[in-house]
């Protein structure tokens, strides 16, 4: 199936035209035009997402399960096509493209099976005791219901997976939400074959054309539309600290203040035990060279900090991590605003004092290539813009004097997406008096292992404490996403004829 894109938005099942335009920055070539949304277009989005909550949040379990397979049935049926478009707008290579599509149609699918099975809604019966003194119980009951219309960020660093149809859609849809997405200007195009697929999607289950709408964009007022229309119940958001905070202060500053779930960014500290780093110190430094360097370092998880107790041991990870290095070239950035600011993050650390370079390198104008830092903990605990992220391939190497100072440099850190143990035979006590202070700093806690790649399960925890994600208790990936749009009501007394169907 080839795809030429309209430029267009996708209102309520039309494809609409705006005054002023904007161009994509593909790979190679002439960029595409594309129309750019306005507060009138996010207001007919918005406006046609309410009418439309009406209906979709009343369909059946089943019925919105058939929607989300058809979504992914749709998405997969323009796979070459969104391979190609995606391709040429981000610089992914075409593997990284289909295995997120084939995440993306996962996610779909696992959503789809979440609310056949109905334990999402969290159901509670507490029956009637009339005869209970001093004062009788009442019948009460209890499930989940949808918030009403979210809004949705596309992700600059995932065009698929937490974008047009990922995450953040999939678990609103699955809700019974519908779902006003701004799309990510670095990739407009995939955007919009996504959006095709979920209007074919729509006309073939009959659903209301307003529960999904793509308005594309390139400026803030845009998404600052979005977030303060008053028919917006929630936002869901993946992208930089600065952006995705002006929108979370813009949420919390409403008349009617909603949740704003964003994923905002980490360091990803990783904890190197010593006995691990007796067994295994170069294997463990060349696991975290191919980490940082995955995708250009262009992930959330992105494990920017390692930290070690200072010996023979630790110099020999570093040297296996500096050569390893090394030998990995430059790669293309998501688009030249990303690799100005990962230069710009890079010269900052540079110019810390008390960090020692280790592997410096040099950057085109949309390419990147690692680089490595090291320095104490002493001067890490003086220096907390050391703890800011760098979003890159770029390493800070922290050795501390002993076991004490590791964990003075534990208790520094802000909220984090994870944090990793690497530990062996003898590490266990370090470990566990490690533990405490790592579940309060993080959502995820890794032991021997390296934190990019995030399964999408239904134990999954994709968020953390401030300042990686906006409501700690709200996880984007796996299936508890769900609950992010859904919230408890209680049926007390209601005759049985018209309670809703899945608590009767």
């Amino acid at each position: 199936m080839s795809f030429t894109p309209k430029g267009k938005h996708l209102i309520a099942g039309e494809w609409t035209s705006s005054e002023n335009m904007f161009s994509n920055l593909p790979m190679d070539g002439v960029g595409s035009s594309f129309f750019e949304g306005t507060a009138e277009d996010i207001d007919k989005a918005v406006r046609a997402a309410e009418e439309a909550f009406w209906i979709y949040s009343a369909t059946t379990r089943q019925e919105r399960a058939a929607f989300l397979n058809r979504i992914a049935d749709e998405i997969e049926a323009r796979g070459d096509a969104i391979t190609e478009i995606g391709t040429r707008e981000t610089g992914l290579p075409e593997a990284r493209l289909q295995g997120e599509r084939g995440r993306t149609t996962g996610q779909l699918r696992l959503f789809a099976q979440v609310i056949e099975e109905g334990d999402y809604l969290d159901r509670r019966y507490d029956a009637a005791m009339p005869d209970r003194a001093p004062l009788p119980r009442p019948d009460i009951r209890l499930m989940q219901r949808p918030v009403g219309p979210v809004g949705v960020f596309g992700a600059s660093n995932f065009p698929l997976a937490f974008s047009t149809a990922g995450g953040d859609t999939a678990s609103a849809l699955a809700a019974g939400c519908p779902v006003v997405v701004k799309g990510h200007p670095a990739h407009p195009g995939t955007a919009e074959i996504v959006a095709d697929a979920i209007l074919a999607a729509i006309d073939a289950c009959n659903m209301p054309k307003g529960v999904f709408s793509l308005v594309q964009g390139a400026t803030k007022e845009v998404g600052a539309a979005l977030v303060q229309h008053p028919l917006i119940k929630a936002v869901g958001f993946t992208g930089s600290l600065g952006a995705g905070r002006a929108l979370f202060d813009l949420c919390a500053s409403r008349p009617e203040p909603i949740p704003f779930f964003g994923e905002l960014g980490s360091v990803n500290p990783m904890f190197l035990l010593p006995e691990a780093l007796k067994v295994r110190a170069s294997e463990i430094g060349r696991g975290w060279a191919a980490s940082l360097t995955m995708g250009t370092g262009q992930f959330c998880t992105n494990p920017g900090v390692s930290i070690a107790i200072e010996g023979p041991e630790a110099e020999a990870c570093l040297e296996a991590a500096t050569a390893a290095l090394s030998e990995t070239g430059e790669q293309a950035m998501l688009t030249p605003g990303i690799a100005r600011a990962f230069s710009s993050g890079q010269k900052r650390i540079a110019a810390t004092g008390g960090v020692r370079e280790v592997l410096k390198t040099s950057c085109s104008t949309r390419g990147a290539s690692p680089y490595l830092y090291a320095t104490t903990g002493a001067e890490w605990l003086q220096n907390r813009e050391l703890g800011e992220e760098v979003f890159g391939p770029l390493g800070i190497f922290v050795t501390v004097k002993d076991f004490d100072e590791m964990l003075a440099v534990a208790q520094s850190f802000d909220g984090q997406l994870t944090a990793t143990l690497h530990l062996d035979a003898g590490d266990e006590d370090s470990a566990r008096t490690l533990l405490p202070i790592l579940e309060r700093k993080a959502g995820r806690i890794l032991a021997n292992g390296f934190p990019t790649g995030v399964e999408v399960c239904d134990a999954m925890v994709h968020g953390g404490p401030y300042p990686a994600s906006t409501n700690f208790g709200a996880t984007s990936v796996g299936t508890m996403a769900i609950r992010r749009f859904l919230r408890p009501v209680s049926y007390q007394n209601l005759p049985a004829e018209i309670l809703p169907a899945d608590l009767a």
